[in-house]
């Protein structure tokens, strides 16, 4: 049994980097790396959607010279690793707030949906300047607004509502969260989608996942009993 939709939380990249005597932007760059290594093993095992934290809302909080660094390895990212991703048949589709970045990476952004909007093998999210809690609060103001405006909505409809404002709305929700580096927490990550997600944490930091990881998290999963608060085991894809 694998999951229809992974989710992973890249953590460990100042570690890591700290560990090699490095700096921090290049801890930042092998995750980058590490990232496209592990998206095509995600994609051989037959996974359809596969969902990344690549910047949080509460990242600008670092120091300038970091932030500075992680705005400039996603800029070269979006401009190196566009052709690649749309030649290996990959969807990409980035969630979060773009209005924060300068117009010049929103155009990048674009560029990668766009160029990879007809392909379908894997379907790859990459969450920036993305958090859960703001997601789900601006998702409830939009909703409010237009109920202020005269829309009704059922008890049974309120939860389809609500998420159809999401930035996820077409994502379905988490079968298996994996969250590297150790860290045992969700971070602010997904917190709709995860409602029933199956949580797995690595001690390997990011750069260091490999495919042997990837493989025990994936076993670890198989092995698991879903119920979702019933009593019948349900099987995903597999």
């Amino acid at each position: 049994m694998i999951p229809h939709h992974l989710a992973i939380i890249m953590d460990g990249n100042r570690r890591w980097a700290r560990r090699q005597a490095l700096e921090i932007a290049l801890g930042h760059d092998e995750g980058a790396q590490n990232l496209k290594k592990i998206g095509k093993l995600v994609a051989d095992k037959g996974i359809e959607h596969l969902t990344v934290f690549a910047f949080s809302a509460e990242n600008w909080k670092r120091h300038k010279a970091e932030v500075d660094s992680l705005i400039a390895l996603l800029k070269r990212f979006l401009m190196q690793e566009t052709e690649e991703l749309a030649s290996e048949n990959i969807r990409v589709q980035v969630i979060g707030d773009a209005t924060a970045f300068d117009t010049d990476i929103q155009k990048l952004f674009d560029n990668l949906e766009a160029q990879t909007a007809q392909n379908t093998g894997l379907n790859l999210n990459i969450a920036i300047n993305y958090g859960g809690r703001q997601d789900i609060a601006h998702a409830a103001m939009k909703l409010a607004e237009q109920m202020a405006r005269g829309l009704t909505i059922t008890p049974e409809k309120a939860e389809w509502a609500l998420k159809s404002h999401l930035m996820t709305q077409e994502l379905p929700d988490i079968d298996l969260l994996i969250r590297t580096g150790g860290e045992k927490r969700l971070s602010n990550f997904l917190l709709w989608e995860c409602s029933y997600a199956e949580l797995y944490f690595s001690e390997a930091l990011w750069p260091d996942f490999s495919e042997q990881d990837l493989n025990a998290a994936l076993e670890e999963f198989s092995s698991r009993n879903r119920r979702f608060g019933g009593d019948t085991i349900l099987r995903t894809v597999g």
